[in-house]
């Protein structure tokens, strides 16, 4: 059974604050491994990556077979069904549309005192996606990571996918395709994050990754951020729904499991002003688990970490969202748009009875890729922007440096920094009163 809260029971605030600290990363500590691991693939590089993937994927592969030959991507693709194939061309086509609307702009002005400022957008050399392999293959998240980078720009896209036992998924291979993908590698774990970051002898280093994966793999994305930027290291999966009694029980269950079903650790929750429907959904959710395929995954994260919580009306539960900051919202309310503007802190929001989670997941256009733990309160999905940097550009005319250099001038000296100044005053030295534009 989930756990049943009520805003109208004395103790509360107390098991509200338990729930929300829940520990749900079913994670050992892999950073040592994931250390000498690391350490291992910068020294050897690919016969490092060599013996790791025979240890973890029961594979055994030469240099050559690192990446994926196009022969090879061509006759994994031919597998794949027009059916499938027309959905990923969907999606591709609607994640596309989505994320080109969030190219930023570059901008140029010219203030009153006359120096030119501004800044430009650029994407970032090379970028490289982390796509889970084996049973947890997900060609929605090639399309949802890969597409943003050739929206933003991005020259040289690289994606490594553990095959283990030697088996890959079509899907995933097509997915790429798709996307523009240009590099394919068959390797996965710790070691892929490695080999990306510094490179070896056949896989050139990237400038940014992204991409979920496992404990292993987000050990080794903390340990290379720095020597590359990374998108986040996501944690296991949640939804929040806010319902009221106006809403089918069955559908909310289904929209519960739906990511109670990634994960044993997954969360899901839901909120509403009438106890009678949190106990008709508890009753929908425990018959649609006797016939779920993963029945076994999705009942234990919904007895472990899900909830019920009854509030006196929807504002409260707009504020318990908000604590939650989930990385799920729906609102399946009377007036979705109402309650979304009284919500501050979620990944993603879908409006409405008829907006299932599931369907941002594959084919709503806005990206898959989000906050988890709490972390939407300072941090939001996936987008354009995470392949693109900023650089700004400053220009002074004579007359402009006259005008603010003794201000910077006055400032270093402030700060005990001499030649910061110096380097000022000479110009306006140079310039002898007399200013030439």
């Amino acid at each position: 059974m989930p756990h049943f809260l009520s805003t109208t029971d004395r103790n509360f605030e107390e098991r509200f604050v338990a729930l929300l600290a829940m520990k749900r990363e079913d994670s050992p500590d892999v950073d040592d491994t994931v250390a000498r691991i690391i350490a291992d693939v910068r020294a050897r590089g690919d016969d490092a990556v060599i013996e790791l993937t025979a240890k973890f994927d029961r594979m055994q592969i030469t240099p050559q077979m690192i990446r994926f030959s196009d022969t090879e991507i061509e006759d994994l693709c031919a597998q794949v069904s027009a059916e499938d194939r027309a959905a990923l061309e969907v999606a591709a086509e609607r994640i596309r549309a989505y994320h080109v609307r969030q190219i930023p702009d570059d901008q140029m002005w010219t203030d009153p005192d006359g120096a030119t400022l501004g800044w430009r957008w650029s994407a970032v050399s090379a970028a490289g996606l982390y796509v889970p392999g084996g049973l947890a293959s997900y060609p929605s998240s090639v399309l949802m990571n890969a597409i943003p980078a050739k929206v933003a720009g991005v020259p040289r896209l690289a994606i490594t996918v553990p095959t283990p036992d030697g088996i890959a998924n079509p899907l995933v291979l097509m997915a790429a395709r798709i996307a523009g993908v240009d590099e394919i590698y068959r390797i996965g774990g710790a070691q892929a994050i490695a080999a990306l970051a510094y490179g070896t002898e056949t896989i050139a280093p990237v400038d940014k990754i992204t991409g979920p994966g496992n404990a292993f793999v987000a050990a080794a994305k903390r340990r290379v951020f720095g020597k590359v930027g990374i998108d986040m290291i996501a944690g296991p999966s949640e939804i929040l729904v806010i319902a009221d009694k106006h809403n089918d029980p069955d559908w909310v269950a289904v929209d519960l499991l739906s990511q109670a079903e990634h994960d044993e650790s997954a969360q899901s929750v839901l909120i509403t002003d009438d106890a009678a429907f949190g106990e008709a959904v508890a009753a929908a959710v425990s018959k649609r688990l006797e016939t779920l395929e993963r029945r076994a995954i999705a009942g234990k994260s919904w007895a472990d970490f899900g909830a019920i919580i009854t509030v006196r009306d929807l504002d409260e539960a707009a504020d318990l969202s908000d604590r939650f900051a989930p990385e799920h919202l729906e609102l399946c309310v009377e007036d979705p748009d109402a309650l979304s503007a009284k919500v501050t802190h979620a990944g993603a929001i879908f409006l409405g009875a008829y907006t299932p989670e599931a369907i941002g997941d594959y084919i709503a256009g806005p990206n898959h890729v989000l906050p988890t733990a709490r972390s939407a309160r300072f941090s939001s999905g996936l987008s354009v922007l995470d392949f693109m940097k900023r650089t700004t550009l400053t220009k002074m005319t004579p007359h402009a440096l006259a005008t603010i250099g003794p201000a910077a001038e006055r400032l270093a000296q402030a700060e005990s920094l001499e030649a910061h100044g110096l380097s000022v005053r000479a110009r306006l030295d140079r310039l002898n009163g007399g200013i030439d534009e």
